[in-house]
């Protein structure tokens, strides 16, 4: 190992030494948040909107057409009413997608920061699979993240590297939590992690939430088992699978698998994921798009809200303890 890793990774640890009072209420269910939209009056020109050749506004990369339009993450408007909508779903954090220093959605942190702590909502960081990524820029990367004020840390990926490479950072540092995005529990624990998440709403259903928790709680981590709507990417990358969403059935059973799994935590995939259409954030009812017409018996203006509506009852019931053999 260089003497130059040593020194950072030693630099970092000692700098992510955090007081256990650094968490405020505990965090039950965390949603995925995306900060990386742009439009042409925020912006100058249109980001992830036009991925696979569409043309937004009007034609947007998306099975869906959001209500807000094709609108800018940066736009201060847009961001106090995502965080409301957040916080009304009973929803405690978001998790917001970040693709390393200087990207823009590092540059944008700030701002969702604190719109989110205005609605008193929880801020944590998915470091996503940049260029470059390594042990030894993660190292730094947490740094600069602790000094933003974040204490939580998901690791989208986090197999790209071996328990071994994860061991050489300190991972469990009271006050700082890193989560690992894997179906690979004993990996998780090996390499220091506090826990794990899986995310794919595709690959992993909620038939297997009970045994992933099971062997995370054995193993002395936590189980952040992730719960969707569906998932459609086909307009936007040409994926041909879909999981469906069935007027809501398909996020009712994920929900359902777990709670009757004992998760710590309930990650949600996602707030506003839309080419991969996974969100939960208002959609449009009309034109050439699908909807969320008919999910939950809703219908028209009512059915763009269904799922923040039905979020709402599942974070209540998860605050509660309500079992879910009393689900209807």
């Amino acid at each position: 190992m260089r003497r130059g890793f040593r020194q950072l990774v030693a630099l970092s640890a000692a700098a992510l030494v955090l007081p256990a009072t650094s968490f405020a209420a505990p965090v039950r269910s965390a949603i995925f948040f995306y900060p990386w939209y742009s439009n042409p009056t925020h912006d100058g020109s249109y980001t992830h909107w036009q991925q696979g050749a569409h043309a937004p506004p009007l034609d947007v990369a998306s099975a869906y057409f959001p209500a807000r339009g094709a609108y800018s993450s940066a736009d201060p408007r847009i961001l106090r009413a995502q965080m409301r909508d957040i916080r009304n779903a009973g929803i405690d954090g978001i998790v917001s997608s970040w693709w390393g220093w200087g990207s823009p959605e590092d540059l944008r942190l700030p701002a969702v920061i604190k719109a989110a702590r205005r609605q008193h909502l929880a801020v944590a960081v998915q470091i996503e699979p940049y260029p470059g990524r390594s042990i030894a820029t993660i190292a730094s990367d947490l740094e600069h993240l602790r000094m933003l004020g974040i204490r939580d840390v998901y690791v989208y990926r986090a197999g790209d590297f071996t328990a071994a490479e994860w061991g050489v950072l300190n991972l469990r540092i009271s006050g700082f939590r890193v989560f690992a995005q894997t179906n690979l529990i004993g990996f998780a624990a090996r390499s220091g992690f506090a826990g794990f998440y899986t995310y794919d709403v595709l690959l992993y259903g909620g038939d297997r939430f009970e045994r992933y928790c099971a062997q995370a709680h054995a193993a002395g981590i936590l189980c952040m088992p992730s719960v969707g709507p569906g998932y459609d990417a086909q307009p936007t990358t040409g994926d041909a699978r879909i999981k469906a969403r069935d007027d809501g059935a398909t996020y009712d059973c994920m929900w359902r698998s777990a709670l009757a799994a004992h998760a710590d935590i309930v990650t949600i995939t996602s707030y506003n994921e839309w080419s991969e259409g996974t969100q939960i954030e208002p959609a449009g009812h009309g034109g050439r798009y699908e909807s969320y017409e008919g999910a939950y018996g809703l219908h028209g203006r009512a059915a763009e809200r269904a799922y923040l509506r039905e979020t709402a009852r599942w974070t209540g019931e998860l605050r509660a303890g309500v079992s879910p053999s009393r689900r209807r």
